[in-house]
Parts: structure tokens; sequence; C-alpha cells
């Protein structure tokens, strides 16, 4: 329906005359034949009855240079280039077909042709390091439909219905130390001729441009790893395959590149990199156990190799630093190492002898030197002289036998089958042994004492008047030692911890102690007796004590550690004779007589005299208690507790009522005694003021007098002084002006000398330009003569200065003449010079350059 719209229209627009400009064409139909034509202007075409203008006057297709067009259902043209017509006379076409037209004379589309996307497309012109892939899309030439090959820049690319264009590539720049990873899409050839399979991965490791082929596909670009000499690469083959250096790899080897085989290492598709290997460095001081050594290209699995420095290597892969870079040991004169055989191994001591070792064999080396251990011996430890005081010591077990001993006062070194013995120690004994003597403790001694090494000898020092008892259980008796004195515990010997009674009332087990003091000392405990009237009472008594023993008295100080709690012991029996004694009394009587009846039933009453005794004594241990001190009585009953506070509150009272009678008597009495001394003060103030204000009436009569006369001679003065201050002032000034003026004048003439002085400076500085410059100048010329002089040559002078009267005597010779002159007579003839002037030469005496 459009078409016919369009064609009615060119009709009723047009009418049957159409005039044609140049590159004008119109469809035309014969309706008789059914057949179209084309209707090319310049031309005036007259619409027939039977005929039909199909599309209006349209402008030819004009292909400029460079450009192309796609024509759809193209026309047939003969070999000659002539149109191909059915029998009914109409142009054939290619129906479904395209063509390709390029630069050529304007053309009109005939019926059924069409101008693809109605444009002209410009030809596309690939520069250097393009290129179009192609591909074929029917068979053309040697190619089939779906081949594809390269159309490589520069140049200019002429389409073809054949083929399509696929994409466009661009060549890839090289960078140095960078490859590119390719992979064949096909079967097929690369650029460097090398037959490759599908799917193969290859490295392109050229520089330049590359632009890689048609069944060619870029993966990557890998960038080159750079070696240097602290780092190496460990590579690994993916398969089997010959790398970059012609080497044949199996699938799984590792190996390494170094800084020496590569600068620079780009990792291929075969291979992969596991790691970057640092470089060991050894310095002179070092050394290195590596484990799985390589050896003459094999690996060598379950050895161990020892590396010392000055060395520098990188590991292989396998091997392993087995505890890393270690120092070699420096052994002082006082310094040994103890080592151990691991394997049996063929060894040289200190004189030089052989030494066969057997595994599990220990032995020494001694210092001063240096020692690298052997692969086939392990260092256990390194060991040092253990230098001992008089009084220190170290505990030492034999590994062969087990027997401990001590070693003390000296410096000993471990023998190879001996070690250090760790005591064992109760936590208690320890917290002791830790602990800071009572003094100290007393005294505000503080810190945290030192943990103490156990396989040092224990030693504990006993204070002064103290006894400590060791048992020894080896020997199965006790060791007794007096202070002030060390003691050293032998391997089996055991301080005897003593667990003494404390706190107020004595508790067992308070207390517990290394040692024990022999006194004297005191002790307090608290007692609750009861009297006959049954008053309860709280008796807080403190006993002085110590033991018969004297120092050195072994067989006394046995018995000193009979009873193992002596402070209960005591009190215990004490406390039993104080509560029998005042459960016989009443509580008045008591509370009258308490020290005596305490004293009395403590110590026991002496038969003879009738009085209390001094001194109570404990046989079984030697404890004697010389003195009983009451410290405070409490009544335990509540009632008998407020009757004992109401009486001493009004016994208190009492006293205080008195003594503030007495405070009042005396206090009234100095009050009397202050009044009247005040009385007396106040009168003779009086008598005193009143002398003082005769004095000063008379002094203000005389400061009246001096005042009147004193006005007058000031005014006088001061007007004095002001005309005075005025003189000196304008005496100053005209001598201040006269300074300044001669300060003026010397100014200016300063400037006026020094403006001359510079004047005559500059003028003489000029001078000495000028004649530095004519001197220079006269130089240069006397220099550029010289030159000149010298450049020519004496003969070339010489010859030249031969050639003027030469050339003038041959000139004449030739003419035949011996010289003539032409004169008007007026003017005078230079005969000296007539030769020269005949001839056209210098004057005489000119020289000739």
């Amino acid at each position: 329906m459009s078409k016919s719209r369009k064609t009615s229209a060119a009709n009723e627009e047009f009418g049957d005359v159409v005039r044609l400009k140049p590159y004008q064409y119109i469809h035309v139909h014969d309706n008789n034949t059914n057949c179209s034509r084309v209707v090319v202007g310049p031309a005036t075409f007259t619409k027939q009855e039977h005929e039909q203008i199909l599309i209006a006057p349209q402008q030819m297709c004009t292909v400029p240079s460079r450009h192309y067009c796609i024509i759809e259902n193209p026309i047939i043209r003969d070999a000659k280039g002539e149109l191909v017509k059915d029998r009914h006379g109409q142009v054939k076409v290619r129906l479904g077909d395209r063509e390709i037209r390029l630069e050529q004379e304007p053309f009109p589309l005939y019926p059924q042709e069409i101008l693809a996307g109605d444009k002209i497309h410009p030809l596309k012109v690939l520069p250097p390091n393009k290129a179009l892939v192609l591909k074929a899309v029917r068979d053309i030439g040697d190619k089939s439909a779906g081949d594809e090959w390269l159309f490589e820049g520069p140049g200019t690319y002429i389409p073809r219905i054949e083929e399509q264009i696929v994409e466009e590539r661009s060549a890839i720049i090289m960078q140095p130390n960078t490859a590119l990873l390719l992979r064949a899409r096909a079967a097929c050839i690369d650029r460097t001729q090398i037959q490759r399979q599908a799917g193969e991965e290859w490295l392109y490791l050229g520089s330049g441009a590359y632009l890689p082929g048609v069944e060619e596909e870029v993966v990557r670009v890998e960038h080159a790893k750079i070696l240097t000499q602290n780092k190496a690469l460990q590579v690994e083959a993916l398969r089997d395959f010959k790398d970059q250096f012609g080497k044949a790899r199996k699938a799984g080897e590792q190996w390494l590149v170094t800084h020496r085989m590569a600068c620079a290492y780009i990792v291929g598709p075969d291979e992969k990199v596991l790691r970057e290997v640092d470089l060991v460095v050894l310095s002179a001081t070092q050394f290195c156990r590596v484990t799985d050594p390589w050896q003459n290209g094999k690996q060598l699995l379950g050895q161990k190799e020892i590396r010392r420095g000055r060395a520098s290597f990188f590991l292989n892969p396998g091997e392993q630093l087995e505890c890393g870079i270690e120092s070699i040991y420096v052994l002082g004169a006082e310094e040994a190492l103890l080592l151990r055989a691991e394997e049996g191994f063929t060894d040289v001591d200190a004189a030089g002898k052989e030494v066969q070792r057997k595994p599990g064999d220990r032995w020494m080396i001694y210092g001063p030197r240096e020692y690298v251990p052997s692969v086939k011996a392990e260092v256990m430890e390194k060991r040092q002289s253990i230098a001992l005081d008089e009084n220190e010591g170290i505990y030492v077990r034999d590994t062969k036998t087990g027997a401990v001993r001590e070693v003390v006062g000296q410096t000993y070194m471990l023998a190879p089958d001996e070690e250090l013995w760790a005591k064992p120690m109760s936590e208690k004994v320890l917290e002791k042994l830790d602990a800071l003597p009572r003094a100290e403790q007393g005294r505000g001694g503080g810190g945290q004492a030192k943990k103490k090494d156990p396989t040092r000898v224990v030693t504990y020092s006993v204070p002064h008047n103290c006894v400590v008892q060791v048992y020894d259980y080896k020997k199965k008796k006790p060791r007794i030692v007096f202070g002030p004195d060390m003691v050293k515990l032998g391997p089996e010997e055991e301080f005897t911890m003593l667990k003494l009674s404390g706190d107020r009332p004595k508790r067992p087990g308070v207390i517990s102690t290394l040692c024990l003091s022999l006194g004297p000392d005191f002790m307090t405990d608290i007692v609750q007796v009861e009297t006959s009237d049954h008053a309860r009472l709280s008796l807080q008594l403190a006993y002085s004590w110590f033991f018969d023993c004297k120092a050195g008295d072994m067989a006394a100080a046995t018995k000193v550690f009979n009873v193992a709690d002596f402070v209960g012991d005591a009190c215990s029996a004490i406390a039993s004779r104080i509560r029998g004694a005042v459960a016989g009394e009443p509580f008045d009587t008591f509370h009258k007589n308490s020290a005596a009846i305490i004293q009395a039933a403590v110590f026991g009453v002496n038969k003879a005299t009738g009085k209390p005794r001094d001194r109570l004594e404990f046989k079984n241990n030697l404890l004697v208690v010389t003195s009983v001190d009451i410290q405070s009585v409490e009544p335990v009953d509540a009632k008998t507790r407020e009757a004992l506070m109401k009486s001493v509150q009004l016994a208190i009272e009492i006293t205080t009522k008195s003594q503030e009678a007495a405070a009042r008597h005396d206090a009234e009495r100095r009050e009397q005694r202050a009044k009247g001394e005040l009385e007396r003060q106040i009168i003779d103030d009086k008598a005193k003021a009143e002398k003082e204000r005769l004095l000063l009436l008379a002094l203000q009569a005389e400061s009246a007098a001096i005042e009147s006369t004193g006005a007058s001679k000031a005014e006088a003065r001061a007007i004095a002084a002001a005309a005075q201050i005025e003189g000196e002032s304008q005496v100053n000034i005209a001598r201040l002006r006269a300074e300044a003026q001669t300060i003026m004048i010397e100014a200016e003439l300063q400037v006026e000398d020094t403006k001359k002085a510079a004047d005559i400076a500059f003028k003489q500085r000029l001078s000495a330009l000028e004649l530095e410059q004519a001197a220079a100048l006269a130089r240069v010329e006397t220099e550029k003569f010289k030159a000149c002089v010298t450049s020519i040559g004496q003969e070339t002078i010489g010859a030249m200065a031969r050639a003027g009267p030469e050339m003038q005597a041959k000139l004449l010779k030739g003419l035949g003449l011996q010289g003539y002159l032409m004169t008007d007579g007026n003017s005078p003839i230079n005969l000296m010079n007539a030769a020269s002037q005949l001839t056209g030469g210098p004057p005489a005496g000119v020289p000739v350059v």
C-alpha cells in the first residue's frame, strides 16, 4: 500500500513529463509488459499511457575515493559488463545476495536494488601494528567457509562479500622483562613458524611489537621476576618439558633459578614458582645444619650436613635448616660442652688422638677454643665452672650410680657423668628459709625474697642464742647447731620444723620455726579463773623464761628438743596452777592480793622462809620461768564487770572533784594578784603620759616659730634656684647648638672629601682601564701581524715583493717596449715610480700582502 501511494504521489507531482537533471534517475514501470526500467538523466521523460513512474527523481549513488557501499539484490552483468536481461526484458538481479562497489562513476539503483544502510562507508585504513581478523562466510579461493585469517597493517582493507570482520587486533608492545603467554585455539603454526597443538600454551620472549596470530590467544602478560644475589626462585615442573636453559625437566621436579642463571626469569606455562628462597649468609662465627642435602646432583634423604661460615648459599628444594643459623660455640677457659653421640663415628680428642664414639656416649669439650659440632653428635648443654665460696656449695649426682654428694668451697666443673641435683624441700621449710630474720622484720625490712636454687647447698644462718636441730635420715641421728653459725644441709639431711603454740589464749600449731631461741624471752597468755564466790575473771599474764642450756652443751640441747611445743606445755602447766590457787580465794581477797596469790601459785612457797620462790623449772626440757606479770584482770561475768566499773568510776569522780576545788582556789588567788598589778600599772602609765604631753606642747611652739621664718627663706631660695637653673639651661642650649653646627659642617666636609676621593679613584680606574685596553689592542695587533707573517712565511713575503717588478718586466718585454710616458707637461713626473704606475702596480714603499 505504501509503495502504491508513493507511486501515485510521484505521478501526481511530476505529471506526464519528468525533467531529469544530470546524475538523476527514475524507475518507470511498463504496465503492458509488467517490467520496470531505469531512466537516467540528463533527459526529459514523457510518460506514456501504459507507463507508470515508480519513484521520484533520485540522485545517483556516488562512491568517492577510498569509500565503498553495499548493494543488496545487485543486478547481473556479463563478462563484458553488459546487463543481463530475461526473456521479458527485465534486468536480472541476485535476490538475497549483496555486492560491494568501490570508487566508480555515479550509478543508479535498478529496481529491487537497495543501498544497505542508505550510506557510503569509508575504507578501513590499518596503521602499523594493527590487524583485522577476517572470517570466510562462503568458500573463496583456497579458503573454506569458517576459515579465519589476518589482514595486517599498514594497508587499506577492501571488503568482500565472501568475508566478514570478526575483530580488530592491536599488537602488544613487549616491554623489557616481560613475555606473552599464548594459547593455541586450534592446531596451527605460530608466528615463529613452530607447529602448535590445540590448547598448547607457550611463551613469546621477543621484543618490540607482537601481533598474535589468528589461532593464537593471549592468556596474559607474564612479568619477569627479578633475581638478585640475595634471592632465588624455587620452581616446579607441571609436566615434562625443556626449560629456558635447554635442560629437560620431569613432571614434579623442583629446582632453583638463581641470578647466575638469569638476572630476570619469566615463569613458563609448564612450570610454577613455589616460593622465593632467600640467601643464607653465614659469618665466620656461624654454622648451620642442613637436612636432606644435595650432593653431586642427588638428594641424600635422611642425612645431615654441617655448613660453616664464611659462606653464602641457597637452600635447594627439599633442604631445610634444622635449627636455623647457629653461632659457633666459643668456649672460655671456664666453659665446656657436654656432647652425646647419636651414632657411632671416629672422633679426634683435644690431644689429636682418634677416639671411637659409640651411640649414647657422653663426653666433654673444654675451652678455651671454638667448636662446631658434628652431625653425628648432639650438644646437650653448655656448662660453666661453678665458683663456690667457702659457705656455698652444690649437690652433684652421679648419673651412673645415682649417688649424691655435696661440693663446697671450690670452683667445680661437672664431669660428663655428673649432673646438678635439686634437693627436694617442703614448702613450709622453703618459706622459712626465704623469710627475713625476725630482727629485720621488726625493723620493717621488706621486699620479696629471692627464690633459691634447689641445686645449691641449703644454708641457714642460725641467729645468736638460738639452736637448730638437723636430722640425717641416712645415719638415723640428729645434729644440733648453736648460733651464731651457718647450717649446711647434706643431701640426706632435713631441718626439724618446730610448731609452737601462739596467740592469746594459746592455740597449738600457730608458730612454725626452724630455730629455737634459748632466751631470756617472754610469752603472754590469757587464763580464765573462778574465785570461791564464783566470780569468773580473765587474767592476761606475761611469763619471762629461758632455757638452762649453755652453748656447746649437746646433751642439754638434746633435752631442749624433747618437748615439741614447749610454749603450750608451759602455759598449760602454769594456768592449771593459777586456777587451783584462785579457786580457794574470794573475789575481794583476790582483787586486793592478786599478785602475791599468782606468784605463790606459779613458783610455790619456800617452806623455810615462807616466801614465794624466784623460778619455776621444767626438768624434761630445761625450761625456766623467772617471773609472772599480771597485765590485766577483767571479770568475765557482765554484772561483776558493771559493779567493778561503777566502783572505779566513783573513785575517779571523787578524785576529779577534789582536783577541781584545788584548781578553782588557785585560780581565784591568781586573779586577785593580777587585778592589783593592773591598777598599779594604770597609775604609772597616767603619770608618764602627763610628762610626755608637756614635752609635746614645747615642741609644738618651737615648730610654729620655725614654720613662720622658714616659709620666706624657702621662697627666696626657690626663686634663686629657678634663676640659676634657667641660666644654666640657656648656656647648655647654646653649647649644644654650637656642637650641632660643628657636627653638620664636619659632616658636609666629610661628604665632599668622600665625593672627591671617589671621583679621583673613578678617574684613576678609568684611565688604568683605558691604558690596559690600549695595551691589549696593541698586543692583539702585534700578535695578529706576527701571526700573519708567521702563517705566510718569509719566502712567501719575498716572492710577493718580487712579483710586481718581475711582472712589469715581463709585460714590457712582451710589448717590445723599453717603456713610455704620457704627460700634459703640467704635472711633474716621478721617475722612481714610473714603471709601477705604467703597469698598474702599487706605489713604491707600500707593502704587498
